[in-house]
């Protein structure tokens, strides 16, 4: 996991002051998001403004919402390799399985040297069409139910 954790931030579970502080903090920042595409914010320990954009404080307010949650969370960015391994425990499954998917041209991969790697990013567009296709098969089942009037 040390190749991905080079480039992983992932916050440590919170206490209950902290849960407190994310909550109102998020509320707060949630209050600045839809005014345009930058917001100022003026920092008081350094006595100037910041400018961000937007889509930099929705991420922000997510994660505090988590954090108000209890909630851990990790920020991996979109180019990071993940191993064999690492891929399984994102999606919750066995190695041996994501292997599988490799060697089926299910998801999408390269090889260092004789490891196999997995771009977060097609990692992420497998796991959004498994979910699409998801949803459409259960809309499928809810439609066939309701025509045979099981539903």
């Amino acid at each position: 996991m040390s190749a991905l954790m080079n480039e992983q931030l992932v916050t440590p579970p919170t206490t209950p002051e902290e849960s407190k502080l994310a909550r109102e903090s998020s509320r707060l920042l949630a209050a600045c998001i839809g005014r345009g595409p930058t917001a100022r914010l003026r920092v008081i320990d350094g006595d100037g403004e910041i400018e961000v954009p937007v889509a930099a404080l929705r991420m922000l307010v997510d994660i505090l919402n988590n954090m108000a949650a209890g909630n851990a969370v990790s920020l991996v960015p979109i180019h990071a390799e993940l191993t064999t391994q690492q891929t399984a425990d994102f999606l919750n499954v066995s190695r041996p399985y994501v292997v599988g998917l490799l060697e089926r041209g299910d998801l999408a991969h390269h090889m260092v040297g004789t490891h196999r790697r997995v771009y977060f990013r097609d990692l992420m567009a497998y796991k959004d069409a498994q979910l699409a296709e998801s949803k459409t098969r259960l809309t499928e089942l809810a439609r066939e139910a309701q025509e045979q009037g099981f539903y």
